[in-house]
């Protein structure tokens, strides 16, 4: 049994999207049943109890995410929480959302849990979290069952998402990026600026090398546009569906980071158990005082990148059939034990 001390006065059903990932499951109408929490976040509510008092707790929770307190100018009443935890002897958790981290300027005992970042350029406070998906597996194919690809000596390479080389696009994105330099350098925002950079040239890039290669197969779907453009129904439009059968009918994916740094890809090629081919860009990953990821993926340094395709090969040779086939299941496994919200928060504490 857990005890969990959060301030419930600090939750604002309106921005339920920010509030701290692991009081989801029991922050519900009180139609939401205990069988469907531990089925949608593997947590049960005979594993946690909520406690009014910070010195009976295990966990110390700040409610809403640093974005959502910074946008609304409650810095302050976040961090008083922080201090008051702090003083009876409590560290806390919090985490931030989103593409974009904050600036935060507080020394205190506390954990940041956060997807996206530079890894070089944070301190070990700050913590790597996965991104909560559903299960793809039930969801667009109805069974829990993990089913295997043909195996070929030549490794198939997935993709099936944003990648545009186009002047107009990657100009566009290096205005984003400029633009948001400079309100960070006046003030006007607090979100630290990203390189600047095209990620969708990086993409097209590295699809490009990937193509012109004859040490594997490609299985690509370019989009000009993010999620093909869709905005509204998206679970249900063909296009998502059409990206989880590229990634089901492939050895290796290729991951690469989004407007922040990370990607949502690297975590629902694992959960349909297939092989991350994953371009490190000095990325936070979860979990990594446990899991030697380097064994779960096709580990590329940005600085190899231009070897994506030797890296591919070499990987996939030293792998029998049935090793390969091991790897994908144990994927699966790793994402279904490890890098789901309940299992994950689980398995930090």
């Amino acid at each position: 049994m857990q005890n969990i001390h959060y301030l419930s006065s600090h939750y604002n059903p309106a921005f339920r999207g920010q509030l701290f990932p692991y009081l989801k499951p029991f922050i519900k109408s009180s139609r939401f049943t205990d069988l469907e929490r531990v089925e949608m976040y593997q947590v049960s509510e005979t594993e946690v109890e909520y406690v009014t008092n910070i010195k009976a707790a295990d966990i110390c929770i700040l409610t809403m995410s640093w974005n959502y307190y910074v946008e609304h100018n409650l810095v302050d009443k976040a961090k008083q929480y922080i201090l008051e935890a702090n003083a009876k002897g409590k560290q806390v958790w919090t985490w931030m959302s989103g593409d974009f981290g904050v600036d935060l300027k507080l020394e205190a005992d506390y954990l940041v849990f956060r997807n996206s970042g530079h890894k070089s350029q944070l301190s070990e406070q700050h913590i790597g979290m996965p991104v909560f998906i559903g299960d793809p597996l039930q969801k667009f194919y109805k069974t829990s069952q993990l089913s295997l690809p043909d195996y070929d000596s030549k490794p198939i390479v997935g993709f099936c998402g944003q990648a545009n080389s186009s002047l107009k696009q990657v100009l566009k994105e290096h205005l984003i990026r400029l633009h948001h330099l400079m309100r960070f350098k006046i003030g006007k925002t607090k979100n630290p600026p990203q390189p600047i950079q095209s990620t969708s040239l990086l993409r097209a890039q590295l699809l490009d090398r990937l193509e012109a290669s004859k040490v594997v197969t490609t299985n690509f779907i370019r989009r000009e546009k993010y999620r093909a453009g869709v905005t509204r129904h998206k679970d249900k439009h063909q296009t998502t569906q059409e990206f989880y059968d590229n990634i089901k009918d492939s050895h290796y994916v290729l991951c690469v980071r989004g407007g922040g740094n990370f990607s949502v890809r690297f975590y629902e090629t694992l959960a349909m158990g297939r092989i991350p081919v994953f371009i490190n860009t000095d990325s936070l990953l979860p979990l990594e005082n446990k899991i030697n990821w380097k064994e779960h993926c096709v580990w590329v340094d940005f600085k190899d990148r231009g070897k994506v395709s030797e890296k591919v090969k070499f990987f996939h040779e030293a792998h029998t059939q049935e090793s390969l086939y091991s790897l994908m299941q144990a994927n699966r496994k790793l994402w279904e034990n490890q890098l789901r919200i309940g299992n994950f928060f689980k398995t930090i504490t």
